[in-house]
């Protein structure tokens, strides 16, 4: 992950991407014959202490988003924690990956991650109900290949990579992940099914969750 960048020529990288990307929806569904699944990685938790292949939610649908503790989006936790909620029961998880490439909004080492979310953002006690990965790389040189594989099992989002100077990777990829909080819908099968841009609310991916479930339901009637 690159730490200094030219100024010039990241400005210059990034108009010619925002060119490419022009006009995308912020919402896209995934490639269907995607030959891998996430069911072939894996990562460890949060406190290392455990590593989690994710072979162990075959037959599930899990959300896999890259958060921070610091970002202007950081209220979608609770919100993300109400959804899992309500969705748990219906073989829904949730995968939250700490990601401090966008803003240097995760600046805290993983065992500071879960106090400050409960302290101080979103703070009042709050404890993430699904569970917390280790802090990883989205996107750039040093990115967890799960990510690599998601981002080209889906098209990119959205229109804005927001300030260059406030982007901590290299190089720039149109299928970037755009910014804390995009989000992944993987199937039971382990193949990603749609992908959306951070600032989607949550309440209308709550809505593309329910409509995709009521798809699958019609299917097998």
């Amino acid at each position: 992950m690159a730490n200094q960048k030219n100024p010039w020529i990241s400005a210059l990288v990034l108009v010619a991407l925002l060119q490419k990307v022009s006009g995308l929806s912020n919402t896209q569904v995934c490639n269907p014959g995607v030959g891998d699944t996430i069911h072939n990685y894996g990562a460890k938790t949060i406190n290392g202490t455990q590593y989690i292949p994710f072979s162990n939610y075959a037959g599930k649908h899990v959300l896999i988003v890259n958060v921070a503790t610091y970002s202007g989006l950081t209220f979608q936790y609770v919100e993300l924690n109400a959804l899992h909620k309500e969705f748990r029961d219906l073989g829904f998880t949730i995968l939250g990956f700490p990601c401090n490439q966008f803003g240097k909004q995760e600046p805290g080492d993983n065992h500071e991650i879960l106090p400050a979310l409960k302290y101080v953002r979103p703070g009042n006690g709050f404890i993430p109900n699904f569970p917390l990965l280790e802090k990883v790389d989205v996107n750039g040189d040093n990115e967890q290949a799960l990510f690599t594989f998601l981002k080209n099992a889906c098209p990119p989002v959205g229109d804005s990579f927001g300030n260059a100077n406030r982007l901590f990777w290299e190089p720039l990829k149109v299928n970037d992940i755009k910014w804390n909080f995009e989000k992944f819908l993987v199937g039971p099968d382990g193949r990603p099914v749609m992908r959306w841009f951070p600032r989607v609310e949550v309440s209308e991916v709550r809505a593309d969750i329910l409509k995709y479930f009521h798809q699958l339901v019609q299917k097998a009637v």
